[in-house]
């Protein structure tokens, strides 16, 4: 390849190629998308890297990126597949004028990557988010420092169910796998996975915390996840939840709940009068 500890820059992010790797740092600016913002620099192995591709984009620009392997990233792998484009933390967006540099080091950074090691991972190659951590969710607060999570609710938020229930912990070695649902739409979560345990909707689940809307940004409770998932993981768990699963039906009682929570939200100034309509009439649709 190049020679290493060369540099491009880009919007938002700059890549060094090493010799086995491709160091990623992301600025801090405000134009910066926070999650780039809350990572802060990856180290992503050449091993853990399928392919790359080199594309237009928009205005003006092109677009390098970096193809991670399936199962080789906790963050991608919590993700699943819910990241806007915008905050995909592989791609390099440049100028369209620096085209011509970009498809040098695609091709050189191509040319380096193993020919018959690029399918899917038995464990992750790429580092979890540093723990400890924490975010606030809608209805509590969530922790890890990297052997237990826990969840401590608040009586503003929390469901009768949870309240009920009392705050919670979770080792590690009691958990299967993560779930998470971006708070950029609707009804975001974060579930551990027992495997024992029985599916409950989010709001009234133990294991659980519900954010969107203005609680529990991606930026904070996407790392947590990473960070819980690559932590099952080493103990011998399975993998994130995918996004495509089948949401659960309600009861009348958890609807107007949750549309009591909407209502709050309308009224805070954190939903819109069409928002408010639309999710209302969704939910409910599933009486």
């Amino acid at each position: 390849m190049s020679r290493m500890g060369d540099v491009l820059a880009g919007f938002h992010a700059a890549w060094e190629f090493e010799s086995d790797s491709v160091l990623i740092r992301y600025e801090r600016g405000i134009r910066t998308p926070k999650l780039f913002q809350a990572l802060g620099e990856r180290r992503i192995p050449l091993q853990a890297i399928a392919g790359v591709t080199l594309t237009p984009g928009k205005r003006g620009t092109v677009v390098l990126r970096a193809e991670p392997r399936p199962g080789a990233d906790p963050l991608m792998e919590a993700a699943a597949g819910q990241l806007k484009e915008g905050c995909d933390p592989y791609r390099l967006v440049l100028p369209r004028d620096r085209e011509t540099l970009a498809e040098y080091y695609a091709d050189e950074l191509r040319a380096r990557l193993p020919e018959d090691d690029r399918g899917p991972t038995d464990r992750f190659l790429v580092p979890a988010p540093d723990v400890p951590m924490n975010f606030k969710a809608y209805d509590g607060k969530a922790s890890f420092d990297g052997k237990t999570v826990h969840f401590r609710w608040f009586w503003t938020g929390a469901s009768s169910a949870k309240w009920k229930a009392g705050d919670q912990s979770f080792a590690v070695s009691e958990l299967s796998g993560v779930e998470w649902r971006s708070p950029e739409v609707f009804e975001g979560h974060l579930r551990l996975l027992r495997s024992t345990a029985a599916p409950v909707q989010a709001d009234q689940d133990p294991a659980a915390v519900v954010f969107g809307l203005g609680y529990g940004p991606v930026h904070e409770s996407l790392p947590f996840a990473a960070a819980v998932l690559d932590a099952v993981r080493v103990r011998g768990g399975v993998a994130a939840v995918p996004a495509t699963s089948a949401p659960q039906r309600r009861d009348p009682a958890d609807i107007a709940e949750r549309i009591r929570h909407l209502g709050e939200l309308h009224q805070a100034g954190l939903v819109t009068d069409e928002e408010f309509s639309v999710k209302k009439a969704e939910l409910l649709a599933e009486l």
